[in-house]
């Protein structure tokens, strides 16, 4: 008989995963504490923009013509209890209000609330980032709490999502992790992502240790490329070096590598930032903070960038007051083809410099409501032409597709002063100083 699977939390992580296990041919049922949110995904649309994703819901979303019927959701634990043989946990882990820790309490709440509904063997899988140790504490509370007592077990089978590329993903991985505690759970989690495996996609099993360390330990280390380029491009401003070229230059040896070395205003979202101060507030209580002391560097780094775009942008006014200044920003999510605005250096930027008198209006293909709701107070526009007409300096700080196809000459034409300060180091510089435009990246100096 065919394995059922439920998702619990169905946000962007899950959303995303009860319709990938659908699509991989599994019965699922999805839960959410928000009716709103079940309402919607039984409309067969997302609170979020990720590409792909309402057209994988709408073939598998029960109610939908031509759907396979596979995807449904609920509100009702004890439904999820009775339905499930494996049960995925993808609620939010969010940064504590004031500390550098993880909040536990959904992922807490929902391991309590599925606890009394699992009476037969059922397989629990968390899939959240989470605190090392905290697999071993909530498997203890799985064993003393459900009526299955040891039958319900507990595995850590870590996200790996990139947004933009979250339905690619999760149907095709780059490698699964699991962690488990017996030969059971492995051969379930096995059978969930034969698919994937059978493609060649390889299968890590470990630990719950190592299995809650990887997620941490693999954004710790993006985290540490990004700053590592983004400290260069500081000493490449002082010593009048291109950080593009410089960046170029190492990533052609194998063991640095290419990518992530695009110099710029640093990362952002709703991962990386609380992820790294998660990973040092746990190894402190670990007694082993010296040994991450490093990314208190790292995450100074990254937001010192932001900072040093506003300043780039008070020199390309002529190093006065932002007052009764336009400014035009291009972009507002924390990184293209997301509609997510948390922790965004683009709007961070902006808020910054609105904050010191600068008239800033923003544009962004997909963030544009999600902005007006964090910083409601700055102007915003329908187009990319709009939101440069009238600007003294533009500023690009989301390195969207359309922003590196814009016309260059058009956009001269409203503009006030043609000025552009690419913060992304995306777009061509060739092309915009042909069209008549000052141009000045991070790091570049005199590029």
């Amino acid at each position: 008989m065919s394995l059922k699977i439920t998702v619990i939390g169905t946000g962007y992580l899950g959303a995303t995963h009860a319709a990938a296990m659908a699509e991989l041919g599994f019965e699922v049922l999805g839960l959410d504490v928000v009716p709103e949110k079940i309402a919607m995904l039984e409309r067969g649309e997302t609170p979020m923009y990720e590409p792909g994703l309402d057209e994988l819901l709408r073939r598998h979303v029960a109610g939908f013509e031509g759907s396979s019927g596979r995807l449904r959701f609920t509100t009702d634990w004890a439904e999820v209890g009775a339905f499930g043989d494996v049960h995925f946990v993808c609620v939010n882990t969010p940064q504590k209000h004031g500390e550098y820790a993880c909040d536990m309490s959904y992922v807490d709440s929902a391991i309590a609330s599925l606890a009394p509904h699992l009476t037969g063997p059922a397989l629990v899988v968390g899939k959240s980032t989470v605190p090392v140790g905290s697999a071993e504490r909530l498997a203890a509370y799985l064993a003393e709490n459900a009526p299955a007592g040891a039958d319900a077990e507990l595995a850590w089978n870590p996200e790996f999502l990139r947004e933009g590329f979250a339905v690619q993903d999760t149907l095709h991985p780059d490698r699964l992790v699991v962690g488990v505690r017996s030969e059971r759970a492995e051969k379930l989690l096995r059978e969930v992502y034969a698919t994937p495996v059978g493609e060649g996609t390889p299968f890590v099993v470990t630990d719950f240790p190592t299995a809650e360390l990887v997620k941490t330990s693999a954004n710790s280390f993006l985290a540490t490329k990004i700053s590592f380029i983004n400290a260069m491009a500081e000493v490449c401003e002082a010593a009048g070096g291109d950080v593009a070229k410089l960046a170029e230059a190492i990533g052609y040896d194998d063991r640095i590598g290419r990518k992530f070395l695009r110099a710029g205003i640093g990362f952002g979202g709703g991962c990386l930032p609380k992820d790294i101060r998660a990973f040092m507030a746990r190894a402190g209580e670990l007694g082993a903070d010296q040994a991450l002391t490093f990314l208190r560097e790292i995450d100074s780094i990254n937001m010192r960038r932001r900072g040093q775009m506003v300043e780039m942008a008070r020199e390309a006014l002529g190093g006065g007051s932002f007052l009764g200044k336009r400014v035009a920003v291009l972009g507002a999510t924390f990184k293209p083809d997301s509609d997510d605005v948390r922790d965004s250096p683009a709007l961070n930027v902006a808020g910054q410099i609105q904050l010191q008198g600068g008239q800033v209006t923003v544009y962004d293909p997909k963030g544009m409501d999600n902005a007006r709701r964090l910083f409601p107070t700055l102007g915003y526009a329908v187009s990319a032409e709009e939101c440069v007409r009238g600007a003294d300096v533009v500023l690009h700080l989301t390195e969207w597709r359309e922003f590196r196809e814009l016309d260059a000459a058009a956009l001269g034409e409203v503009a006030a002063e043609k000025v552009i300060l690419d913060g992304r180091n995306a777009l061509d510089p060739e092309i915009w100083r042909r069209a008549g435009w000052t141009y000045r990246a991070m790091g570049r100096p005199t590029a």
